[in-house]
């Protein structure tokens, strides 16, 4: 008969003869039991662990406790523990849920990300999270039930309250409300104003979520609020027809723009910050046939700019692309979807390459960071300086050149 579970390895024998003993000295098993559990390990190949819990004898959340005490791991319970807006923010749900993950808190002082797992033990998926939010993972042992249920109560809250404030102001049906898509309200919001409370709340979202865009969309009955997180657009708030307007005028406000024209697409700008996140967003307008849609686009002030590493290149792959950045000739194309990182890319590369021995020169629109020693350009149509302008003035400067365009109309 072919056994009910692999039998673990030498280390692994040990880790759960640790476990097993734990839960002795914590009075949660008997000597006996785990004598048992030994022996249907030898007769059936069924992993002791898996045997006392299937018995009946001990808990999954007391098994939990035991593992992480053997090995080491601090246990959390998520029940009745405050979970921190901003840590959510660097683990969206769709990922927390497939790694069985819930984090809980953030340090900022120390970029260190509390996550409680239902497996703790999963280097691999420790070492994604590492790379996928850059902040450094602190693993904590926690009941599977307790992480799923955690998931499910905090990414699932609602803007209820703010949104029925704001459909009173702008004469809207008592009966509607919002409806949120797995998103959670981040932290207290500094304006009184519900449309405005509304706005705060999507942009301080995107921002702990890393999102690099917001598309406020009128549709037939409702309009909807997308985010862009990795090139990818995610659905994350439904909110009633009659608030869209209110919404736009909002926007326009604080982007600068004519609150009265409809009929035409629109430009603007404005800055926003959440904590000590500061964000410059671009904002446009385009009529459509149920309203105007909104796009912003998030291009963070704060933070320095990753190195090639910290974007997640390793080995050959790194070596091979530091030699062709390093050449004196040659072209080097980055290419993909909105917000899949070729900006953040590009950046990395110039402050590889930025030493006082090279001439670094860039035409952007916009400059999303700014870089020291490196001469950068902004495109200002309206001025006469375009891409194609700015390129002439380059060849002056030729000696040992670097241009980076991030948009080509005329090539």
């Amino acid at each position: 008969m072919a056994p009910a579970q692999k039998a673990p390895g030498a280390g692994g024998e040990s880790q759960v003869a640790e476990v097993l003993d734990v839960l002795v000295k914590l009075g949660k098993l008997k000597a006996e039991d785990r004598e048992k559990a030994r022996m249907a390990y030898v007769t059936t190949g069924m992993v002791p662990e898996m045997w006392v819990v299937k018995e009946g004898l001990v808990d999954e959340g007391e098994m939990m406790k035991a593992k992480a005490k053997a090995r080491n791991l601090p246990f959390v319970s998520l029940a009745d523990k405050a979970i921190a807006p901003v840590a959510m923010g660097y683990i969206d749900r769709n990922l927390a849920e497939r790694l069985e993950a819930m984090p809980f808190d953030y340090k900022p002082t120390t970029g260190e990300l509390a996550v409680a797992m239902a497996n703790p033990w999963d280097l691999a998926a420790i070492e994604f999270l590492e790379k996928k939010t850059g902040a450094k993972i602190k693993v904590y042992a926690a009941e599977r039930t307790d992480v799923k249920a955690a998931i499910d109560s905090n990414y699932q809250q609602s803007l209820s309250t703010e949104v029925t404030a704001a459909l009173k102001e702008a004469g809207g049906a008592s009966g509607e409300t919002a409806k949120s898509v797995g998103f959670r309200k981040g932290a207290e919001l500094k304006e009184k104003a519900p449309v405005a409370s509304i706005i705060s709340t999507i942009l301080e979202f995107a921002i702990k979520s890393r999102a690099s865009d917001v598309h406020i969309e009128p549709l037939e009955e409702r309009t909807r609020v997308r985010y862009r997180i990795d090139g990818i657009l995610h659905e994350k708030l439904v909110l009633p027809k009659a608030i869209h307007d209110a919404l736009v005028s909002r926007v326009k406000i604080l982007s600068g723009m004519k609150i009265d024209e409809k009929r035409v697409p629109q430009d603007g700008r404005f800055n926003f910050q959440v904590d000590e996140e500061e964000v410059d967003l671009r904002v446009s307008t385009m009529p459509t046939v149920f309203g105007e849609k909104v796009v912003m686009r998030l291009l963070k002030k704060t933070g320095a700019v990753p190195s090639l590493p910290e974007l997640g290149l390793r080995g050959r792959a790194l070596k091979n692309f530091e030699e062709a950045i390093l050449r004196p000739h040659g072209i080097i194309l980055v290419t993909g979807p909105t917000g899949s990182g070729k900006t953040t890319t590009l950046y990395s590369v110039l402050s590889r390459i930025n030493t006082t021995k090279v001439n670094v020169m860039t035409l952007e629109d916009p400059v999303e960071y700014q870089i020291g020693g490196v001469n950068q350009v902004q495109i200002n149509p309206q001025a006469g300086l375009t891409f194609a302008s700015g390129m002439r003035s380059f060849w002056i400067c030729r000696r040992r050149l670097i241009c980076w365009l991030r948009r080509l109309p005329l090539s």
